[in-house]
């Protein structure tokens, strides 16, 4: 089985987390950090926005079994693209929705894909995602793994 792997940045990455492993053709989602400039950031220093990290996932998925605008389509749906550095009650750097790419075809079908969800006036408000490069993915404290299925919530 080949698996292909993306990055996203959609608030806080533990209902992103959630929203990614309901969907068929998934094989791993991490929380994480990534897009900054320190090295090995934590929770606590991710939160200070210094480091310059976003909340991220890494989604690994077989592209045979899950078409990479499935998982853009769920981008889309799990959070607000047109707030910057906010997600319903959370606020910060740390928070802002961004796409961190591993090929060229990732990056032109995410920028497709932004154009058609900002001309579809969903969203009265441009859309702020940021498609970016994929940089060093730091993977988050254990705690963060998993979190609402550790804590029984749905």
């Amino acid at each position: 089985m080949a698996t292909n792997k993306i990055i996203f940045g959609a608030g806080c990455f533990w209902g992103v987390e959630a929203a990614f492993r309901r969907i068929k053709g998934i094989t791993g989602v991490t929380c994480g950090y990534s897009g900054g400039h320190t090295g090995n950031p934590t929770y606590a220093t991710v939160c200070t926005s210094i480091t310059g990290h976003i909340e991220v996932v890494l989604v690994e998925y077989d592209p045979a079994e899950v078409a990479f605008e499935t998982l853009l389509d769920s981008f889309w749906s799990c959070h607000n693209p047109t707030t910057q550095d906010r997600q319903g009650p959370d606020i910060g750097t740390q928070y802002r929705s961004a796409i961190l790419f591993f090929t060229p075809e990732q990056e032109i079908t995410a920028k497709e894909s932004k154009h058609r969800l900002q001309n579809s006036e969903r969203w009265h408000d441009p859309v702020v995602t940021k498609i970016l490069p994929a940089g060093q993915f730091y993977v988050a404290e254990e705690y963060h793994q998993n979190y609402f299925s550790k804590h029984g919530i749905h």
